[in-house]
């Protein structure tokens, strides 16, 4: 999940084409700048917002190579980022933090920024198990707790104005609607985005601290360990249940036996607000705004094109206006009951 208005401003602003002059010779140059010697493997990593590379080192294990979008967070949100990751790892909690290399975490080379990571091997987690939901609670808690000790100072708030109001406005203005189905589209928007401010309120204020903010089953690496926690790009601002609702899966009964097993672990180390619990689905109709009109803004990538060719079809809308209405029903239909 992604931005500020600061960040739609530079992206407005950016390059058609922000990779384009990216060659693999640039990537391996760009690790060579900082002192490795590479033997020429290079392996594009599944990555669309940032591009990622893992990149083979003469002689000891290969490093990850990412080259952050330009335009969309600035110099000090990166380091602030970075900072975070490295504060968590310090403290043992498996996030795979940069490398800080002549005491700099983010470095330049022909225009581009970029940080390396160790390479972190894994595998998918079994979130169908309750001792892994379990575990994984107990390690974002730690996350969240060094998380509420001081705030980002340049990294944005999840907010409904951020990922609801102004992507949508986004998606109707520019005319990514199909004519025929921007009357339905933009009434069940709107009915969508008047529950999600109706969760906020019976939620009433909400403590915000630093999050992952992305913390989806595909941003966890499962070791013999437990789980390591990737890809810190979309860090911000926010409630502790952004980083929980993503893990959970399958209808309310399903849901709130994962929750049960995730808030056991989390509560070990950090307290859990139940009101946080109206906003689940909040959060969830938001996400799929916000990523509709990611998409959307990311169309002049070829990359997106290439990896979304089902965006630019009224099919798309069709799907979306069907999982709005759902979602609506998800909303009033109130939050999930702990066990």
């Amino acid at each position: 999940m992604q931005e500020t208005d600061s960040d739609m401003a530079g992206e407005a602003a950016g390059p058609r084409r922000p990779y384009a002059d990216l060659t693999p010779d640039c990537v391996l140059d760009a690790v060579e700048s900082l002192g490795f010697i590479v033997d020429g493997r290079l392996l594009a990593l599944n990555s669309y917002e940032n591009r990622v590379y893992q990149v083979g080192l003469d002689a000891t294990a290969p490093v990850i190579a990412k080259f952050y979008r330009p335009g969309r967070w600035s110099d000090e949100a990166i380091t602030e980022e970075h900072a975070f990751m490295l504060a968590l790892s310090e403290r043992e909690i498996p996030a795979v933090a940069p490398l800080v290399i002549d005491g700099h975490s983010l470095h330049r080379h022909r225009g581009y920024r970029f940080s390396l990571t160790p390479r972190c091997g894994g595998r998918d987690p079994e979130l169908e198990q309750s001792e892994t939901l379990i575990r994984i609670g107990r390690f974002i808690a730690r996350i969240h707790a060094l998380g509420a000790s001081q705030p980002f100072r340049h990294r944005p708030t999840l907010t409904r104005h951020h990922f609801g109001v102004e992507p949508s406005q986004y998606l109707i203005e520019q005319g990514w609607i199909p004519a025929e189905l921007t009357a339905p589209y933009t009434s069940v928007l709107e009915q969508a985005l008047t529950e999600v401010a109706a969760c906020f309120e019976r939620a009433g204020p909400i403590q915000s601290r630093r999050l992952h903010g992305d913390c989806h089953r595909g941003n966890l690496l499962w070791t013999e360990q437990g789980p390591h926690f990737v890809d810190f790009d979309d860090a911000r601002m926010g409630p502790a249940i952004q980083d929980l609702w993503m893990l959970l899966s399958g209808d309310r009964t399903q849901m709130r036996l994962q929750l049960d097993a995730i808030l056991e672990g989390y509560q070990d180390f950090c307290d859990f607000d139940p009101r946080e619990l109206h906003l689940i689905e909040a959060l969830r109709t938001l996400r799929l705004i916000h990523y509709a009109a990611w998409l959307a803004r990311r169309w002049d990538d070829p990359a997106f094109p290439d990896a979304f060719p089902w965006f630019d079809s009224p099919r798309f809308w069709e799907e979306q206006i069907l999982i709005l209405r759902e979602q609506i029903a998800a909303m009033q239909e109130g939050p999930l009951s702990l066990l």
